[in-house]
């Protein structure tokens, strides 16, 4: 149901995005409303909790399908593959409170000018807004498109003219009113959750809710202790939930409830500037900033003035940028797109800190609301973290499907109670308790908790390394990691850069490399003045703050800098601006300082960072800084050496990140601000190349290699130069020495020529003063190292990954399968390839410092952050620990607790089935297990083993392999189906034969031998239920036999399942666990061979011939071993599981084995020195794989 629908009942919301969903229209039927209500009440509650659980259900029954301009209520479903329904109401939002005070009409200008999404939703005449709220986003019924539209942001396709000219003198009252009241606030509301609402939340589990029938169940057969016993359980389990969400709850509800208490300034149309509290902001306002140590209370897109950021709330980067303001263009163009500046450099985020605001020459620094509440920056962080991704682990489907099945053989169990206990005349009563009882017996309710404290005991000691988790369900899926990424700066390398020294040219070539070491000042020039003026430096309460790349380049320079004083006067400088002069002691200087005009910062996408400069008493200038081959590209071809090329990859190969700098003169009749970046940015004169060494971590490289004799594929995705990041695989071993690196350059359609692919072999440089000769790598000799992917690595840039996504989608999998050096990602680059690995069916692990990392960390399936900073409340784990340790230690501890997992299902569903088979043998003769039998192994068995056989730690080594990563796989049901048979064949065995036995007597109860006649008659128990108290008539030798097995066999089984290596600690470190087995195996075998007739008594057990007693021994001794045997000769038998596979021609499903197996076999593979063009039949067209991610906006480098 909910697939057929009629025309207008179904649309997409947030189309395109992460967040999509299909949203269906329905109407409330007062009939369905008051049949449902009927059958709650008949059916006790059932049918509202079934309909909590199932919400499509619930819209189902009460309402009928309608279109949904009609509709008063939405069924939400997401797109993923989880397809998650939800359903909200449609509210109301009147104006009619407007229309008094300002006298708001039908046909108020206001009103009817219907370009903007807020007009076109106002219902005209009773001036009303339908709308819903979904994730605490609002959206609004466009009554012109028909359709639910966000709201809370301005519209994507204003150009830069329209926002100034529309907003650029604020709203008027009426129009700020009017967006209030359909926008709704500028808060990012996190409520602290009640207590009571947590509880009844968890209390209302489907787990709690079979909980708690069994409970009853079991009070009403008086087995009291027990069912306290797992009240507890739970009630402590549910605590501690509630507590964690509590806690979490608090944590974020502190983190966001600063920002909707911050003042602001705002221009208000024809009222001037009003101070006002920012959750009255609406989108379009325009804001006054002034001072600096501002916290933005929401996303504004800056369009006079410039002001310095400290974003680190976004990008866990506490790194000053610069922010300029968005020019009034003639383009009609939508704002974002309008320049190749990336448009975040004029956009204002909401929690971000402005800690300078620069005014311009025409007036204070103003900025136009863009979005507010939810819908800005912090608010998406904010939502990510209350409505996470869901997870899509085979286990824990695995689980439900293995829930089933014991349901499944539960029900078979009750029919067969039901023919046996009505066949013998039993009263109704007494048959259903029974038959319920053996539901509660084939479902354990105590596996949940057994599973939650393994989770727990993991937590625990990743917690003691240093490593928290905020998501424990995830550990598990460390488990199954075979690919990790891996950010390169501040991940494997270290984050602070040494500036080893600079290469000045002139018109003759590269001059001799400056070292910094040295001690020497670098002499006056041009590329002095560049080092000392071409950054974004800034400073604050007396100190220098920035990039830590311009930090080392202008403290290099041992220079000085200054704020100009209001009494500075030199032609076309300002007031405040930032002076940089030499210090005392330099000498031959001859400019008194350089003052900083005009700035055009670094951004990723464009790789380079522009500044207008004036030398106190000389020349206006222009200084570049950037990727080499950038600004190479911007000088006159004359000044850049003819060895370029070859000079920066001398200083790429050997890892070091090359900067370029170039300058030119300007014109000093112009005004700063009317230069163009184009026009700044042209026939500039190379200055040289400044050479920074990025050193690797000590832990980077053995970890590496941990990992890849673990066979876990590792990844680097980096910002960085692709030389750099090549020369960096090589030196940390993600490439050994033995493989080639093979470059993949794509470029985009230009003019007449299609988009193209080389591929090119990475030559393997090393510079001749390090006394080697230039060497190539074989390509021939090449054998696979270690069965790792190939013998060779593909590298290539962001730009070309965007071409590649865009016009070679059909090459993509076969590039990913060996693609291991991703450079120069933006943001949005990195969390999509993280998403095409996961559609190989990598299991993906995202390792980052937090900076730029935030969408890739919450991709992945396991992502780890480095940093602290509040970016990383979107990762599932933090490593207090800043390098990369923390990741096969996350790895290690996920296989110990995915062992541990199906450890604790076999046990769980071992001990379920003991009891089962048991307590349906005794069934036959209408007899069962006592109270207190039930008690002794629900209690002192299971619930000791369950608690203490998750205790044993990770083993110290990777191993090459995974655990299997599901319940249902072959040794794992084999094991389970293996052990039941042989349980039940013993039962079976010592049922049969107890009543073969010449003693056994169905009227004597008691069989001890001659020599202990005096005991046997103390141990003879009467039949009459009178005598024998509430429990009724259970002793019997059958029942005896049965018990006895059926509780050493459950500590024998435990014993057998325990795994040690070579995921876990071995079973004897686990000394807790060990104790408890020695003590219960004691205590079993002391009842069994101490004829204590009280103890007998109270257990409703008869005494047997010693004899007796020792076969019960010999038959659970014959279990164990061949238990043991069976588990360790054949489930645990790698080389035997391999051996059926091949056998049986067995084919992994997974996409990347696919891929490896079909490549391994094409020959024509990898295409080396060859082009190929995208309308080349075969590249891109007519294939199958497709690639969806890049139809978004993506930003491009």
């Amino acid at each position: 149901m909910g697939d057929h629908f009629e025309k207008g009942q179904h649309a997409l919301l947030n189309e395109g995005e992460e967040n999509e969903m299909e949203v269906f229209g329905y109407r409330t039927q007062g009939c369905r409303q008051i049949l449902c209500l009927a059958a709650s009440v008949i059916s006790l509650g059932i049918l509202p909790l079934v309909f909590y659980w199932r919400p499509a259900w619930h819209v189902w029954a009460n309402c009928a399908p309608c279109s949904l301009q009609e509709a008063d209520v939405v069924l939400l479903r997401t797109t993923d593959e989880f397809q998650i329904y939800s359903w909200k109401k449609v509210m109301w939002i009147h104006l009619s409170a407007l229309s008094s005070t300002f006298g708001l009409t039908p046909d108020h200008p206001l009103i009817t000018d219907e370009e903007y999404i807020i007009n076109r939703a106002i219902r005209k005449p009773d001036l009303k807004v339908r709308c819903i709220k979904v994730q605490k986003i609002r959206y609004v019924w466009n009554n012109l498109e028909g359709q639910f539209q966000k709201i809370g942001s301005l519209e994507d396709w204003l150009s830069s003219a329209k926002i100034h000219l529309k907003f650029g003198s604020g709203l008027t009252r009426e129009e700020q009113e009017i967006r209030r009241l359909i926008c709704g606030p500028n808060t990012i509301d996190v409520e602290i959750t009640p207590i009571w609402k947590l509880l009844i939340k968890e209390v209302l589990n489907p787990f709690y809710i079979f909980q708690l029938f069994s409970v009853c169940l079991w009070f009403s057969e008086d087995y009291k202790e027990y069912a306290f016993a797992i009240i507890i359980m739970s009630i402590i389990s549910i605590a501690l939930t509630v507590y964690d969400l509590r806690e979490q709850s608090v944590k974020l509800h502190h983190l966001v409830e600063s920002h909707n208490s911050i003042t602001v300034s705002v221009c208000e149309r024809n009222a001037g500037v009003q101070e006002l509290e920012s959750r009255f902001l609406v989108p379009g306002d325009l804001l006054i900033l002034t001072g600096n140590k501002v916290q933005m209370p929401c996303d504004a897109v800056l369009i006079d003035g410039s002001c310095v950021v400290d974003e680190g709330m976004l990008t866990g980067e506490s790194i000053p940028v610069t922010k300029t303001p968005l020019l009034k263009t003639d383009s009609s163009a939508p704002w974002k797109t309008q320049s190749e500046v990336d448009y975040k450099r004029h956009v204002l985020f909401c929690g971000t800190e402005v800690i300078q605001a620069k005014a311009a020459c025409s007036g204070p620094v103003r900025a136009v609301v863009l979005q507010t509440g939810f819908n800005t920056a912090k608010g998406d962080l904010v939502r990510s973290i209350l409505y996470p991704k869901p997870m899509n682990f085979k286990l824990y489907r695995d689980a439900i499907r293995f829930l089933l099945c014991l349901v499944g053989t539960a029900t078979i169990g009750m029919i067969y109670t039901l023919c046996v206990y009505v066949l013998s005349g039993e009263s109704p009563e007494e048959v259903v308790k029974k038959a319920l009882d053996v539901i509660t017996i084939a479902v354990p309710p105590a596996l949940p908790a057994a599973l939650t404290t393994g989770i727990i005991y993991a937590q625990r000691r990743l917690k003691k390394r240093g490593i928290f988790c905020i998501s424990p369900q995830r550990i598990n899926v460390c488990g199954q990691l075979n690919l990790v990424c891996f950010d390169k700066t501040g991940t494997l390398t270290r984050d602070g850069l040494d500036l080893w020294g600079v290469v000045p040219c002139d018109r003759n070539g590269f001059q001799e490399i400056h070292s910094f070491d040295s001690g020497k000042a670098l002499p006056w020039g041009p590329l002095c003045a560049a080092m000392a003026s071409c950054h974004s430096l800034i400073l604050l309460n007396g100190t220098i703050q920035g990039d830590p790349l311009d930090l080392k380049m202008f403290e290099a320079t041992t220079w000085e800098m200054a704020i100009s004083a209001d009494d500075f006067h030199i032609k076309g400088v300002p007031a405040h601006a930032m002076v940089v002069k030499p210090c005392k002691t330099a000498s031959q200087v001859p400019v008194e300082g350089i003052a900083i005009l005009h700035q055009f910062p670094f951004s990723s996408a464009l790789q380079r960072m522009t500044v207008i400069v004036q030398e106190m008493g000389g020349d206006r200038l222009a200084f570049m800084k950037g990727a080499p081959e950038r600004v190479a590209g911007f000088c006159q071809p004359e000044t850049v050496p003819t060895s370029f090329v070859s000079e920066l990859q001398i200083y790429t190969t050997r890892g070091f990140r090359v900067i370029a700098l170039a300058y030119k003169k300007l014109e000093t009749d112009h005004h700063t601000t009317a230069l163009t970046r184009e026009k700044v940015e042209s026939d500039l004169i190379f200055l040289g190349l400044l050479i920074l060494e990025n050193r690797l971590k000590e832990e980077t490289k053995p970890v590496l290699e941990e990992l890849i004799s673990a066979q876990i594929r590792t990844v680097m995705i980096t910002g960085d130069n692709l030389q750099t990041a090549i020369t960096v695989a090589r030196k940390s071993g993600m490439v050994s020495e033995s493989q080639k690196v093979i470059l993949i350059e794509a470029n985009e359609t230009t003019g007449s020529s299609s988009a193209s692919i080389s591929w090119k072999l990475v030559e393997e440089k090393k510079h001749v003063a390090l006394g080697n000769q230039d060497n190539y790598i074989n390509i021939r000799e090449e054998k696979s190292d270690n069965g790792r992917e190939g013998s060779y690595h593909f590298a290539l840039s962001g730009k070309s990954f965007h071409v590649i996504s865009q016009h070679f989608s059909s090459l993509l999998p076969k590039i990913l399968i060996n693609g291991t050096i991703f450079a120069r990602m933006s943001p949005g680059q990195k969390s999509s390839l993280v998403e095409e690995f996961q559609k190989l069916d990598y299991f993906v692990g995202m390792c980052g410092d937090g900076a730029n990392d935030c969408g890739a960390l919450k991709m992945a399936h396991v992502g780890i952050s480095l940093s602290e900073q509040e970016a990383s409340v979107a990762s599932p784990f933090t490593s207090k620990t800043p390098n990369i340790e923390c990741v096969p230690q996350l790895i290690k501890e996920g296989r110990a607790a995915l062992v541990t997992s199906f450890c604790m299902f076999k046990y769980m569903a071992l001990y379920s089935m003991i009891q089962y088979v048991g307590v349906l043998l005794l069934y036959w003769e209408t007899n069962s297990l006592s109270n207190y039998q039930f008690l002794f192994q629900d209690l002192a068995i299971t619930t000791l083993i369950g608690v203490t056989m998750n205790l044993n730690g990770a083993y110290p080594k990777l191993v090459p392999f995974r655990p299997a990563g599901r319940l249902i796989s072959p040794p794992l049901l084999l094991s389970v189906i293996l052990n039941i048979l042989l349980s039940l064949a013993m039962h079976i065995m010592g049922f049969i034969l107890v009543q073969k036995q010449p003693w056994y007597s169905m009227e004597l109860h008691s069989a001890c031998t001659v020599q202990n006649q005096s005991t046997s008659k103390l141990t003879i128990v009467p039949t009459t239920p009178e005598k024998i108290g509430s429990n009724g008539a259970f002793a019997s030798f059958e029942n005896t036999t049965v018990w006895f097995l059926g509780t050493i066999n459950c500590i024998i089984v435990a014993l057998i399942f325990s795994k040690g290596k070579p995921f876990r600690q071995p079973t004897y470190t686990n000394y807790v666990f060990v104790l408890v087995l020695i003590m219960q195996l004691g205590v079993c075998l002391f009842i069994l061979f101490a004829d204590i007739p009280e103890l007998y008594r109270y257990l409703d057990l008869l005494c047997t011939p010693v004899l007796w007693r020792v076969y019960i021994l010999v038959m659970l001794s014959s279990n164990f071993i061949v238990s043991l045997v069976v588990e360790e000769a054949i489930i645990e038998n790698r080389a035997l599981w391999t051996a059926i596979k091949r056998c049986f021609g067995y084919r992994s499903k997974s996409q990347y084995r696919i891929w490896q197996k079909n490549l391994a076999n094409d020959s024509s593979w990898p295409p080396l020195n060859q082009i190929s063009y995208s309308d080349v039949s075969g590249c891109g067209r007519g294939v199958s794989y497709s690639n969806p991610v890049f139809e978004s906006n993506e930003e491009q480098l």
